[in-house]
């Protein structure tokens, strides 16, 4: 619970910063022009960022990471064939988008030829970078590239019989920052080490579909392969983290390559929505196969001054067979009536020889420790009806039960003999929906649900046992004029045999909308996210297990925005508005039974603001010039070294012909 409110409060914060290029405003409609049995029309908006930051630059570049320069903010390049009659296609567009440095760079291509072929092409290219100040005094960063690619054929687009061939691949490559303990356990030292980023994936796929006696036979064959190369190395000898003790390490090295493949072969079966019945099915089989390695040599000093010389191996192959089947059947017995059952099949295992030793050169000690299998298999059954009793009043109602059951295997040497260690574990889940929809008026509707579910053995001690959780929504559209509200309610409560663990929350929302006229708009919202979790405390402190204490977290995440929309005599486009995200904490919270140090950690009060404002003035019938500005305000309570304050804006032209 705790890490989907820190989600939230990321993804909430994030979405507060719609970045304000390229222009939303169009010049008018092109007619293009035509070369021979085409239409070519053609979109540009070329332009210039600038910024500047005070504060922490890094946490900017986390957050939004747009930087000065030129950039082809947007592009759409758009080639039609006439009378749909083209030679060699009938249709030829690129649209992009941040070309030329921005952290966010995006192309899509499509070319088809109208009942032959269509050929997809989406490229995609994003800086991560991740100074990870708050965590380990910033040794755990990131400044890395990833670029994805998707390519997609198809033959006979519009028939019965289509034919799919394509390919994928993703690269991520970079610096990155990272920390390893060494010597004496929990008592050692942490010692930064530099890691050379380097991931890619590639997937080749072709399949086939046909369509018959209402029925629609998808199959897709595909094989993936993927590598990474990720050494990691110590620049200098170290004093770690910290120089007072007598923990040193003079070199350090460790490689751990890996490589595998995945084939897998997806099906598909649907039936097309009948009077009385309609039936669709998914099954997939893939078996994953990776043979992997892993190398590391430390020689340094302990705690005691002692000369410390390790290795460790860790080698194996393992196959990764996954089996997933779905079945959905929806019956139609009256025209008000509809009745659907949902059953899902999963199967993972892990299965293979995996060795673990580690050599202690300065103690000749020797620890092995062998894997043998991970099986997870769960099945579940979902049966949903909906009844329309009148025109303005449904009802509907739901039965969901699951099982899933845990088995692994570990092959372990007992004086000289071979054996095994199997465990095992399962659980049950079963839950319950209702809801009611009424609509009162032609221009209102109301939706209220609710859901209640038991289950006997989670899997963590911070899964869903007893749960409840009900919802509301309004949807009202007067004219003009549109309104939504949104209430929510979730808890959750699960006792183990360690710890108990408690999860609430309450979400409320409201957004707006009013269009009087063609040249104006407004459109607001607020939504309140109050969250908070109580959860048992396990850990290791000078070598002792400490029980017995309890971790509050508490969040209460506001957020709002308002912008308004302004075009005068179809010539001059105006937009204004700003966004905030504020989480205020509890400042009357217990800290429970955890240490004075534990309890700043309860609550993240924050707080990020970003007000807008793009100008965008039409010059001639196929020319704009566009302005924009937006500012960033990021402050938090817990790590102020982490706040920044930053002016970002663009200017562009936009030229369609």
């Amino acid at each position: 619970m705790r890490t989907t409110i820190l989600w939230l409060t990321a993804t909430l914060a994030l979405h507060a910063q719609p970045t304000i290029a390229p222009t939303d405003e169009k010049v008018g409609e092109a007619r293009g022009q035509n070369i021979g049995n085409y239409n070519l029309v053609q979109s540009w908006e070329l332009g210039y960022r600038f910024h500047s930051v005070g504060g922490n630059e890094g946490k900017y570049r986390s957050d939004v990471n747009y930087g000065n320069g030129i950039r082809l903010l947007g592009s759409r390049f758009s080639m039609k064939s006439k009378e749909g009659h083209g030679s060699l296609f009938d249709e030829m567009t690129l649209s992009t988008q941040g070309l030329g440095n921005d952290p966010y760079e995006y192309a899509n291509l499509r070319i088809a030829k109208n009942r032959l072929y269509r050929y997809d092409m989406i490229w995609r290219s994003n800086e991560y970078f991740n100074p990870a100040l708050a965590i380990s005094g910033g040794q755990h960063g990131m400044d890395t590239v990833h670029r994805l690619q998707d390519h997609d054929f198809t033959l006979l687009p519009q028939s019965k019989v289509r034919f799919f061939a394509g390919f994928s691949r993703a690269l991520q490559q970079g610096p990155a920052l990272t920390t390893t303990n060494l010597f004496d356990g929990v008592r050692g030292d942490e010692f930064a080490l530099f890691a050379n980023v380097h991931r890619r994936q590639n997937e080749f796929r072709f399949g086939n579909e046909i369509r018959a006696f209402g029925m629609r036979l998808n199959w897709m064959q595909v094989f993936e392969q993927y590598r990474e190369e990720t050494p990691l190395s110590l620049g200098a000898p170290s004093a770690g983290a910290n120089a007072t003790d007598r923990t040193r390490l003079t070199s350090y090295g460790s490689t751990e390559p890996y490589q595998g493949t995945t084939p897998s072969f997806r099906l598909s079966l649907f039936r097309e929505r009948g009077e009385r019945w309609a039936v669709n099915g998914r099954f997939t089989y893939s078996s994953g196969n990776r043979d992997f390695t892993f190398s590391e040599a430390a020689i340094g000093v302990n705690r005691f001054g002692a000369a410390q010389n390790r290795q460790i191996a860790v080698g194996g192959n393992a196959r990764r067979p996954v089996t997933t089947g779905n079945l959905t059947l929806s019956l139609f017995p009256t025209t008000n009536l509809t009745i659907t059952n949902h059953t899902a099949y999963h199967l993972t295992k892990m299965e293979g020889r995996s060795t673990y030793t580690e050599i202690n050169n300065s103690t000749l000690d020797l620890t092995t420790v062998n894997f043998r299998y991970l099986g997870i298999r769960n099945i579940s059954n979902v049966t949903d009806a909906h009844f329309q009793i009148r025109p303005w009043l449904a009802l509907r109602g739901g039965y969901q039960f699951s099982a899933r059951e845990i088995k692994s295997v570990e092959q372990v040497i007992i004086e000289g003999f071979p054996g095994e260690n199997r465990s095992q574990q399962s659980n049950r889940l079963h839950a319950g929906t209702a809801g009611l929809r009424v609509k009162p008026l032609k221009t209102m509707l109301l939706a209220v649900d609710g859901e209640l579910g038991r289950q006997d053995r989670p899997f963590y001690p911070t899964s869903e046992k007893n749960y409840e959780g009900y919802s509301a929504r309004l949807q009202w559209r007067p004219g003009p004029f549109s309104l939504s509200a949104l209430a929510r309610v979730a808890n959750n409560s699960n006792t183990t045999t360690l710890f108990a663990h408690s999860a609430k929350s309450r979400q409320y929302g409201a957004d707006a909308s009013w269009n009087p006229r063609d040249w104006f708009s407004l459109d607001a919202g607020y939504a309140k996210l109050h969250a908070g979790t109580v959860t048992g405390l396990g850990y290791f402190q000078a070598a002792a297990l400490v029980t017995g204490q309890q971790s509050i977290f508490l969040s209460n995440l506001h957020s709002s925005h308002l912008g308004a929309h302004v075009s005068l005599r179809e010539r001059i486009d105006l937009y204004a508005g700003f966004t905030l995200s504020r989480d205020a904490g509890d400042p009357n919270r217990s800290i429970g039974t955890v240490p004075a140090a534990f309890a700043a950690v309860q609550v993240f009060p924050m707080n990020f603001d970003s007000p807008l404002a793009r100008l965008s003035v039409k010059i001639t019938p196929k020319i704009r010039w566009n302005v924009g500005y937006q500012y960033y305000r990021y402050r938090e309570d817990l790590l102020a070294v982490q706040n920044y304050r930053a002016h970002t804006g663009y200017t562009s032209v936009l030229w369609t012909f």
